[in-house]
């Protein structure tokens, strides 16, 4: 399908007019550092950045020849690649640097002229739907055109459609989907609204998010009582069809992290940085920079799974007991850290852990419920040339999912560290799961193979299959089901299994 990208926040008029300079508004930048030395250092990686990448891996192409709208409007119905790149210059209005007058951002138009691009690139690409994908605020310009302004009528702007039947998937890197709030006084908001920059700034507020997110609500509304700005109705958009980037290195961004505090990117705090039902992976980037979401090869393989990928798997926790008070009747919790890798890859997908300020913390369901942790997409394997033929290196995808479990106690609302030990997990273990299909056949069904590594008698690099025996569906949860290691058991249930639920994507 083809693919729109749509920038974040620019600032004031001279971040725009540096913006509007770039005929890919960013996104062709690249990075050279990978943090995975082992002092802790950064060491050298070139990426080139996600575009490059797309273009050079996947096949896309952009189609660059004056104004992209004006580009297509040239076209006939059907002429145009599906395979394309196509960037919403929505910010070329609000510039001074092609000699014309400029006028003030607004988020709301932005959206609008969203919708007639998308429209534009379905046309005369015959495709049925587009993908978006989107940085920061580009994100709520994205939800604006979804959930308001594709329901709605305005002058001569007339959609024939809704938003759900004319986009598949929105892919957005540290979007404040809950808005942006702050964590410190007056003093330095003032100097940090100073850098960001007055024009549309306004509109990262919760309060503000109402009026451009809700159909037949005027911009500045105040939001009624009980209104969450990170919902999406499900009647506007399918939220299974959506990824959310989110960052947690606050100390690589700029001024902006010590107002927003540590729990953050640098600029959107993790609480807000996500869709309610969305898929999610925490990488530890900053909100953009060099070591910033957008051109991290965290972000490129994320995004890619996402929207090519084959397979995914699904995982939760089930049968977890409540944690048990300490010696003294202090309530106690469990405390989770979770971190998924795939075979291949020189980063971890998805981490949340307590030094990044992100981690689980597991609360048993009343009902009985399993609790979701995380989903993985999966590519099919890569072919290798083997003599004179191409062959997978492995008929099976393969992801690592590492989790660690601690039992944390409470004392007069704080953390009791008297019989902790900090940074010492009670329980830790990595899963290792090959993803494919029966007898190696693509037509048959989708099966798990799956071992602890502290059950594997020799490295995992050496094991393909890691075991012999797929695991059998459990008939209480239509799901493939695996019991934690016994030590597991014994600390959080005899009955604690992780549930994994192995399904087609694409």
């Amino acid at each position: 399908m083809p693919l729109i990208y749509v920038r974040g926040f620019a600032g004031g008029t001279s971040g725009i007019d540096k913006q509007v300079d770039d005929p890919f508004y960013g996104f062709n930048d690249g990075s050279t550092h990978i943090r995975v030395g082992g002092d802790g250092n950064p060491q050298y990686y070139q990426f080139e950045g996600p575009l490059v990448r797309l273009f050079a891996v996947d096949g896309y192409r952009p189609l660059v020849s004056g104004d992209p709208k004006t580009y297509l409007e040239s076209c006939g119905a059907n002429t145009v690649p599906r395979a394309t790149v196509w960037i919403h210059r929505f910010y070329d209005g609000a510039a001074d640097s092609f000699g014309k007058q400029a006028v003030d951002f607004d988020l709301e138009q932005a959206a609008r002229d969203l919708y007639e691009l998308v429209q534009l690139v379905r046309e005369k690409t015959g495709a049925d739907k587009v993908n978006l994908i989107a940085h920061s605020m580009g994100g709520l310009v994205c939800r604006s055109m979804l959930q308001k302004w594709s329901y709605e009528s305005s002058g001569d702007f007339r959609p024939s459609a809704p938003g759900k039947d004319l986009v598949d998937k929105l892919f957005t890197y540290g979007t404040p989907h809950g808005g942006i709030t702050f964590a410190v006084g007056s003093g330095l908001l003032d100097e940090f609204m100073e850098d960001l920059g007055p024009a549309g700034s306004d509109v990262f507020s919760p309060e503000k998010m109402y009026g451009y997110l809700v159909p037949g609500v005027t911009y500045g509304t105040e939001a009624p009582d009980g209104w969450v700005a990170n919902e999406i109705p499900e009647s506007a958009f399918d939220t299974d069809r959506i990824f959310c980037m989110v960052g947690t290195d606050a100390g690589d961004y700029g001024l902006s992290q010590k107002v927003v505090g540590p729990q953050s990117d640098g600029l959107v705090a993790i609480r807000n940085a996500w869709v309610e039902g969305a898929h999610r992976a925490y990488v530890h980037r900053s909100h953009s920079g060099r070591y910033g979401l957008v051109n991290s090869e965290e972000g490129y393989q994320n995004l890619r799974r996402f929207l090519f990928g084959r397979k995914r798997v699904s995982i939760e926790l089930a049968g977890l007991e409540a944690a048990p008070p300490d010696r003294d009747g202090n309530p106690s919790f469990w405390q989770a850290e979770l971190q998924l890798a795939i075979r291949g890859l020189p980063v971890v997908m998805h981490q949340q852990s307590a030094p990044h300020r992100c981690p689980i913390d597991l609360e048993p369901d009343p009902a009985g419920n399993p609790i979701p942790l995380t989903t993985a997409f999966l590519l099919d394997p890569v072919t290798f040339a083997d003599g004179s033929t191409n062959t997978p290196a492995s008929p099976r995808a393969r992801y690592g999912l590492r989790l660690r479990v601690s039992l944390l106690t409470e004392k007069h609302g704080l953390l009791f560290w008297r019989d902790r030990l900090a940074q010492t997990a009670d329980w830790e273990d990595t899963l290792i799961v090959d993803v494919g299909h029966e007898d190696d056949d693509p037509t048959g069904e989708l099966r798990l193979w799956a071992a602890w590594n502290s059950d594997l008698p020799t490295a995992i690099a050496t094991q393909d299959p890691i075991c012999d025996d797929p695991l059998d569906p459990d008939p209480d949860h239509g799901a493939a089901s695996l019991r934690l290691p016994r030590s597991a058991g014994q600390l959080l249930g005899a009955d604690t299994s992780l549930i994994l639920r192995p399904e087609l994507w694409n």
